[in-house]
């Protein structure tokens, strides 16, 4: 594959775990971290040993169960935090340490109280502890983006020199714009003495919207490694989403030379199973994996789609594990989609006789959210009763218990969808045996 391959260190169990509500016991963890691996990510931070007894079993037992990549632990810049992570990585065939401290003079000055100069000192001293301990060690200056960037770089240029193989740049408080954030990279990458020997880490949190973009301003001006979560948890509005990131370096591959090793077909698996895990739902819109993603309810779109995938859809929902696409019945739907409904649920209509349905349809969808299935049945057979009924050879058995005599609620076509979905893999189908030109069939259609 051409390009430059990235890094995908994934934070799901440790800063996506300090999003309120989102904590998980080992045997969670231990099983999120299996389906990341699945997944394909290159590094799992998987937790912050010191911080609990709770917390080191985790990072103990997922460094024992996941042997392919790398197993991070987080660590502050002291002694006692580096040992035990050092300790919880005893068994991860492939172990990093990863050590934070914060450089920007807010943390400085009100919550470390420490000067430049300790700071330079501790952070250095810390490295140094953790890489006789672990060959692979990480390091992060907190709050990076607020940091004044010539202390910054001397404060990289010390951790390299004290054996840091990683620089992660992290934007702790979602402060960065994507201009900025990238011209930093670029700085670091430029100006940093020894930074040949290092990779540059991206760590992004999504305050003012900007973590995916910020991540991928950071992979353009030379980052080799962006740290994310599945779904975007973590502190405050979460972190940068690892499926969003992922998925813009694939379907732009045009605009980004760059790749990843992750499995795409199990981002919605994986978003599922964090979802189960937390009891915590994704917004419907969200991108790639929210429930909406790729559902269509406005007529036009329905009629793109029936025609002709591309143009409605950017990727296929089967490359990022959704099972397919899904067209809604609500009151912004037309008659295209209307139609391949009516024939799923077993009944074939003309042009003229599909007009009458799609009045009563129209005067239905304004008064409630989503037709239900039960719904356009009775429409049906108020306009047209058992007449148009596809004969039994040409329904599937599905369709027809779907059609089953005073059936309340029809059995879902596809289980799973909410009311009125269906699935878009019978989008080839034809819906109407008339001939009409293109531009009266889209008019119509809609």
């Amino acid at each position: 594959m051409e390009g430059k391959r990235i890094t995908i260190f994934d934070t799901t169990l440790r800063d996506g775990e300090q999003s309120p509500g989102c904590s998980m016991n080992v045997q969670e963890k231990v099983r999120l971290g299996r389906q990341l691996d699945q997944l394909g990510v290159d590094v799992i931070e998987a937790g912050f040993p010191i911080a609990s007894d709770g917390d080191f079993a985790a990072v103990q037992a997922i460094a024992a169960a996941v042997p392919r990549p790398i197993i991070a632990g987080l660590a502050r810049a002291a002694r006692h935090d580096i040992e035990r992570a050092a300790k919880a990585l005893e068994s991860a065939i492939r172990p990093r340490i990863h050590v934070v401290l914060a450089t920007s003079d807010i943390h400085l000055q009100h919550k470390l109280r420490i000067s430049h100069q300790q700071c330079l000192e501790q952070a250095a001293n810390s490295v140094r502890l953790a890489r006789t301990l672990c060959d692979d060690v990480e390091f992060s200056p907190e709050d990076a983006t607020r940091t004044d960037p010539e202390f910054l770089f001397q404060v990289l240029e010390a951790v390299i020199e004290a054996g840091a193989s990683t620089l992660n740049i992290p934007d702790t408080v979602g402060y960065t714009v994507p201009a900025e954030f990238g011209d930093l990279i670029r700085s670091i990458r430029e100006r940093v003495r020894g930074v040949e020997r290092a990779t540059i880490s991206a760590h992004c949190h999504n305050d003012l919207g900007l973590a995916v973009a910020n991540s991928l301003a950071a992979i353009a001006n030379g980052a080799g490694q962006v740290e994310c979560t599945i779904n975007g948890i973590g502190e405050r509005a979460g972190n940068a989403s690892l499926e969003e990131i992922v998925m813009a370096l694939r379907v732009r591959a045009d605009k980004y030379a760059y790749y990843t090793a992750i499995a795409t077909e199990q981002l919605y698996p994986t978003s599922q199973m964090l979802q189960e895990i937390t009891e915590i739902s994704v917004q419907p819109n969200k991108a790639i994996i929210g429930r909406n993603a790729f559902a269509h309810e406005a007529g036009i779109h329905q009629d793109g789609m029936l025609k002709n995938r591309l143009t409605y859809e950017i990727m296929t929902p089967q490359s990022v594990g959704v099972p397919d696409s899904k067209l809604v019945l609500g009151k912004h739907s037309g008659r295209h989609a209307l139609s391949l409904r009516c024939e799923q649920l077993g009944y074939h209509f003309e042009r003229r006789e599909l007009d009458e349905i799609y009045r009563k349809f129209v005067v239905l969808a304004d008064q409630i959210k989503h037709v239900h299935d039960h719904h356009l049945l009775e429409v049906i057979r108020e306009a047209y009763g058992e007449s148009h009924r596809i004969p039994p050879g040409r329904v599937t058995a599905e369709h027809a218990e779907a059609v089953a005599a005073g059936a309340e609620e029809p059995r879902r076509l596809f289980p799973g969808s909410v009311p009125a979905e269906f699935s878009a893999a019978t989008l080839s189908a034809g819906v109407s045996s008339e001939r009409h030109s293109e531009q009266e069939d889209y008019l119509w259609g809609v």
